[in-house]
């Protein structure tokens, strides 16, 4: 079973400490690629730096490229659900909370891949 996580923080901690962020980070960059997202975010980039960066990524993408963003929760496989139980109205804390989302999502993935 995949390690609960509460917040980026604790889910980006729990990568470093089982020595999976790495492998997080080119998780992120092969599904931002394959939503045809730029995304720069190079192999030892610090867990705050990747905090920033996916957050202002997905913010932009909110915000400018909405059709770009629904394509990279699809690609994701986030879940519309969890989405949509999302309790605030301000950009900033929404895109915050989805890029938790799409963080975790990754993590589930990387972790399963790393522990099969």
């Amino acid at each position: 079973m995949v390690p609960q996580v509460k917040n980026i923080s604790s889910l980006l901690a729990r990568a470093s400490e089982e020595h999976l962020l790495e492998k997080l980070v080119l998780q992120l960059c092969k599904d931002f690629q394959a939503a045809n997202i730029f995304v720069d975010i190079e192999p030892d980039i610090s867990p705050g730096q990747l905090k920033r960066t996916l957050h202002e990524t997905v913010f932009f993408l909110m915000r400018d490229r909405f059709n770009d963003y629904l394509s990279l929760l699809y690609i994701i496989d986030v879940s519309e659900e969890e989405v949509k139980r999302i309790q605030t109205v301000d950009t900033v804390e929404i895109s915050e909370e989805v890029t938790f989302l799409i963080l975790k999502r990754e993590w589930q993935k990387v972790w399963f891949k790393n522990k099969v």
